[in-house]
């Protein structure tokens, strides 16, 4: 496994966790919150695969 793809298994949780917070502050709306950990899943799927 490259640098590349041990990083994206590494912020992509971060992100998906920033978001939910985010959400629980009241600074994300529910479709917001689930936009950006949808978003990031597939940019992560999509590099991942692609290294």
């Amino acid at each position: 496994m490259s640098e590349a793809q041990v990083s994206l298994l590494t912020a992509t949780p971060l992100i998906m966790l920033f978001a939910g917070m985010l959400r629980a502050m009241g600074v994300l709306s529910t479709t917001a919150t689930v936009s950006a950990i949808a978003l990031s899943v597939a940019i992560a799927v999509a590099l991942f695969l692609t290294q």
